[in-house]
């Protein structure tokens, strides 16, 4: 069924835009300070990939192999209370006042809201309730007897891959691909450089260098937020 003539998509990136910090890099953090990880091992790896990621150097492929591989053996009952325990103390203290009213600008415009993040949706999936954004197209997981395997499944949602997914939610839904060519898009990293160049209108959140370059290179709207913490 085509979408109403009043349609409008609002389209978020999550991680230093509506949040303040990468969900990824905190899992990983979490995970070592519950002793379910070595600290030796990964927190320096978790350093490297953050830093390679937000310079555009880590392949789509390897920065979510990474991160998903995290899940692997955790069973969704013992997951799920993990989850809970992330969300409550390491995410939702990051997500700003700003960050709300934006979200809630959207919705009272009417705008279809969607969640756009390049970190798998266990992770992400409370984030977007607590939000009250319906609709999040993320990493997918894989599980085999409800324990995550580490593995990724589908599509990344990552760089090229956001504009890949976006099409497809579009296409499941018999909604016109111009959607996104008139959506709003709010991103800080240049790594959504696709999907920013994808929108009519590009909005860069507290940019990080390359994509500060980009933006005034190419005339962008740009904002600012008062971050919480």
């Amino acid at each position: 069924m085509s979408a109403p003539a009043s349609t409008r998509l609002a389209l978020f990136d999550l991680d230093n835009t509506l949040l303040t910090g990468d969900t990824d890099v905190l899992w990983c953090d979490f995970l070592i300070a519950q002793g379910r990880l070595d600290g030796a091992t990964f927190a320096a790896a978790n350093v490297d990939m953050e830093q390679r990621y937000q310079a555009g150097r880590a392949t789509a492929a390897e920065f979510c192999a990474f991160y998903v591989s995290l899940l692997k053996g955790i069973s969704h009952h013992d997951g799920e209370l993990l989850r809970q325990q992330f969300f409550a103390e390491w995410i939702r203290p990051r997500i700003s006042d700003d960050a709300r009213a934006l979200v809630e600008k959207h919705r009272a415009q009417g705008d279809v809201l969607i969640l756009t993040t390049a970190t798998n949706r266990f992770t992400t999936e409370l984030t977007a309730r607590d939000l009250g954004i319906e609709h999040l197209i993320a990493i997918e997981t894989e599980s085999v007897d409800s324990v995550f395997t580490g593995k990724t499944v589908g599509v990344l949602n990552m760089r090229e891959g956001k504009v890949v997914r976006l099409t497809h939610w579009l296409q499941e839904r018999g909604w016109a691909e111009s959607l996104m060519r008139e959506a709003t898009f709010y991103s800080d990293s240049i790594n959504d450089l696709p999907l920013l160049s994808a929108v009519a209108n590009p909005v860069a959140v507290d940019s990080d260098a390359k994509l500060a370059r980009e933006v005034e290179s190419r005339g962008w709207a740009t904002i600012l937020f008062k971050r919480d913490s």
